[in-house]
């Protein structure tokens, strides 16, 4: 069973799922600060170039079956038109101003 993202803990991350899931990039972006990083399976990646590619250029979904640490670790049945369905594990480092600065990403 999936936690709906208006469940999730903590409400950048749950802002940063539901932008995921309804394929705004425009909220997606504006949930992240200008200098935002991320990782995917411990490589630093460009996060435009990975998030056109892996979540909105191929219809990336994230189904969240737990969290953890105030909601800022997720675990994540996470599929795309590329990849097919893979469990995930995803980290997110959100500023005090409720905006995430780094997500981390991988196979759980």
């Amino acid at each position: 069973m999936s936690i709906a993202p208006g469940k999730l803990s903590d409400p950048a991350v749950a802002a940063f799922v539901a932008a995921v899931n309804s394929h705004d990039r425009q909220a997606f972006f504006d949930l992240l600060t200008t200098d935002a990083t991320m990782s995917d399976d411990g490589s630093e990646r460009d996060l435009k170039e990975w998030t056109d590619r892996e979540i909105f250029d191929s219809n990336g979904h994230m189904d969240v079956q737990t969290e953890s640490d105030g909601g800022r670790a997720l675990v994540v049945g996470y599929r795309n038109d590329t990849w097919g369905e893979m469990r995930t594990a995803w980290r997110f480092t959100v500023t005090p101003g409720g905006k995430v600065s780094r997500f981390e990403t991988g196979q759980a």
